[in-house]
């Protein structure tokens, strides 16, 4: 089992920086996959990005490809979302999820193991 707690979020202007953080507890915790979603009030869940637990292939959703970098730290169990060029539409609250599987990673349905989730306000 997996428990998985974010940190970082807050507000922040357009055209800043964050970095969210998403500590993660077990001995194999290398072996899982990594996700990034997010969902915006009245909105579905999006799809932001995926690190995967064999390779460290990378996926992006579209909105924020060129924008957005995932990377984990297996020693520490922590996987990081940087965060720039931040718009308003970037607003929402994120979540990190983990999975035992490397395919289908931009499916929510994928991923068993899921934080509380971090706000993320984009607003001048």
């Amino acid at each position: 089992q997996v428990q998985l707690v974010e940190s970082g979020g807050g507000l922040v202007q357009p055209g800043d920086s964050l970095r969210l953080s998403c500590a993660g507890s077990g001995r194999t915790f290398s072996s899982y996959s990594m996700g990034w979603f997010r969902r915006a009030r009245g909105k579905e869940r999006e799809f932001v990005t995926a690190i995967s637990g064999s390779s460290g292939t990378t996926a992006y959703g579209d909105s924020v490809k060129g924008r957005f970098i995932i990377s984990r730290d297996n020693a520490k169990n922590m996987v990081y979302l940087q965060m720039n060029s931040l718009k308003p539409d970037d607003t929402a609250v994120y979540y990190c999820a983990a999975t035992v599987t490397n395919t289908y990673l931009g499916d929510p349905a994928t991923y068993r193991y899921w934080g509380q989730g971090t706000q993320v306000t984009v607003s001048s």
